[in-house]
């Protein structure tokens, strides 16, 4: 009996978590993957002895990847080592002691350190934990299944969701329920950062993003995170899955609006009965999908829609270990609402700015010699639809940047031990690594582009055409890449049901 083919573009998170659950399932899986190297965002690189991830630093709600492996007849924990960070992070205010919030697997530390920086605010947080478990415990359900209309929204999963959507409301308005210092405030709301948004302006349903990090905490897993991807690969071979590296996709063929295979840049055509496509959406769209049937997603539709911001990155190589500075470190900057702001409004964010620096070496010791640190450092900037000319900016940024991390994070004379440095711009994002608009956390999360009105994962408009990533349904992050490729999986394996039956 001929095996059913599905053919992926991409091998990002969620074309192999995809794949990953397809193979186990019997069916004949192909990648195809531009570059020479699987994982996209998720991958890693070396700048001499050196190695870092190149994207995601922080593995949140881990029980997401094992239930796919699990689905796949694996066990995640045979093949890494998740490691749990206590305290998450630092967190760095302007005029204020340092706070180390810990997970509430560890409650009392946390109670005690909220009492330590911002007095009185333990019995807020207890309020905090109550109030935000029930509202994530109606949201969860909603997040592992498909919006494809607003019929969707009659489900009994959604309407238990409703009275804790906050729609018209935000993340930092919400937690002024629960906190009265604004930097406690925003301790629980600069998570919207990690699908690129305000808390002032995100819907008030993303609360749920720093509650993640308190309910399961933050994990790491030794040699990065870029592991995941490796270690998907190989499962995926082992299944009988094949991974075609440096094999661009010139374009999706079609019959009618039926997707039906692709073409390479080399000029080989592959047929299949399904296509998933992993790359990013708006890039995806306007290069591999012809102009003559794209409606919804017109190159002027797509240029209308809301973007993320983008990030500036710095990678370090440096002669010298931090052991006393933690794994994760955000610095805030002076005004950061009004820094956010600037982001959100494509403006150029000027000296005072907030960035993130993770320090990995103090947990790992396999990504860079003993006595040294691979550190990386990302600042939220504007995406390219500013008129920031970062070939011009950048050199004078790396400086003014080098110096806060000196002076404001503590990185005491890191300029003198810099051995290795790399930059990624938001142009590099979007020429280097083919991200539309520089917009790393891929379309926005605003109330117009989520649930059913954002992309489809299976794409409205078309058939046998599937959707997984940050641009489609649940959203932009690791764990929600993940569920869309479990979403994907499903649907999948329910046409090929129902077309049996």
């Amino acid at each position: 009996m001929k095996k059913i083919e599905v053919i992926v573009v991409g091998a990002g998170p969620g074309g192999l978590a995809t794949a990953l659950l397809l193979t186990q399932k019997g069916y004949s899986v192909k990648i195809f993957e531009k570059n020479s190297y699987i994982g996209g965002r998720n991958s890693s690189f070396k700048l001499g002895e050196y190695k870092f991830d190149l994207g995601p630093t922080i593995f949140l709600m881990p029980q997401i990847l094992e239930d796919i492996f699990f689905e796949s007849g694996e066990n995640l924990n045979d093949y890494i080592k998740i490691k749990e960070i206590n305290p998450m992070y630092r967190l760095k205010f302007y005029g204020r002691e340092d706070f180390f919030p810990y997970s509430n697997n560890q409650k009392h530390l946390m109670l005690a350190e909220m009492e330590r920086v911002f007095p009185f605010s333990s019995q807020a947080y207890n309020n905090y934990i109550e109030r935000e478990n029930k509202k994530f415990s109606n949201f969860e359900p909603s997040l592992k299944l498909p919006y494809l209309s607003f019929k969707d929204y009659f489900k009994p999963n959604f309407l238990k969701m409703i009275p804790y959507l906050d729609l018209m409301s935000s993340p930092y308005k919400i937690m002024r329920k629960y906190f009265k210092q604004n930097d406690l405030k925003i301790a629980f709301t600069f998570q919207t950062n990690y699908i690129g948004l305000s808390p002032w302006i995100t819907p008030g349903a993303f609360t749920f993003l720093s509650f993640l990090e308190y309910k399961y905490g933050v994990h790491y897993i030794e040699g990065g995170l870029n592991k995941l991807s490796e270690v998907m690969s190989s499962i995926i071979k082992k299944q009988g899955g094949k991974i075609l590296i440096n094999n661009s996709v010139k374009k999706i063929i079609f019959e009618d609006k039926k997707a039906v295979g692709i073409k390479l840049e080399n000029g080989e055509v592959h047929k299949g009965d399904y296509v998933v496509v992993n790359a990013d959406f708006a890039t995806a769209m306007s290069k591999l999908v012809p102009k003559n049937i794209r409606t919804k997603y017109s190159d002027k539709n797509l240029e209308r829609k809301k973007y993320s911001c983008s990030a500036f990155m710095l990678y370090l190589g440096v002669n010298k270990a931090y052991p006393n500075i933690p794994h994760h470190n955000i610095i805030f900057a002076k005004d950061y609402k009004k820094n956010v702001n600037k982001i959100n409004d494509n403006k150029d964010i000027g000296g005072d700015f907030s960035f993130y620096i993770q320090n990995p070496s103090v947990t790992d010791s396999t990504l860079a010699p003993k006595g040294k640190s691979s550190i990386c450092v990302l600042v939220p900037v504007a995406n390219n639809n500013s008129n920031i000319d970062w070939e011009k900016e950048k050199d004078d940024f790396i400086q003014l940047l080098i110096d806060k991390i000196e002076k404001i994070a503590n990185f005491e004379n890191i300029r003198n031990y810099i051995e290795e440095l790399k930059v990624i711009t938001p142009i590099d994002w979007e020429n280097k690594y083919h991200i539309y608009k520089g917009a790393i956390f891929n379309l926005s999360h605003n109330v117009a582009q989520i649930l059913s009105m954002r992309p489809h994962n299976e794409l409205e408009g078309y058939k046998n055409l599937y959707i997984v990533g940050g641009g489609t349904h649940p959203g932009s992050g690791l764990p929600a890449i993940y569920s869309s490729a479990k979403i994907v999986s499903n649907m999948i394996q329910k046409r090929e049901y129902e077309n049996k039956n």
